[in-house]
């Protein structure tokens, strides 16, 4: 499976989302991630015996084009929101809408 993020990349991505509160990313990042686990564990079906390759090679080829999606949207949502694209930084002005927007709590 082609893979534009890296796990690492992915993990920073979540990571950053949750501090400020701004899940979206993270949604996409998470599915991502769960894709992943999929594909491999399809991976690992078709390389047993006795098991129905067709199904397997079925999930595996729609999970990769699923993840290609999904990478593909998760590019976008970054750069509409003005992450650094190089370290994948969540923007400051966002970092601090987040921070703004959270629920007072004293």
């Amino acid at each position: 499976m082609d893979k534009r993020y890296s796990n690492e990349q992915l993990f920073r991505i979540v990571d950053q989302a949750m501090v400020y509160q701004c899940a979206c990313p993270a949604q996409v990042a998470s599915i991502m991630r769960e894709l992943r686990r999929v594909h491999a564990y399809q991976q690992g079906c078709l390389n047993l015996i006795g098991t129905d390759d067709m199904v397997h090679q079925r999930i595996s080829d729609d999970v990769r084009q699923v993840h290609a999606t999904m990478e593909t949207c998760l590019t976008a949502v970054l750069e509409m929101e003005g992450w650094d694209m190089t370290t994948l930084t969540m923007p400051d002005n966002l970092k601090k809408k987040m921070v703004e927007s959270a629920p007072d709590k004293r």
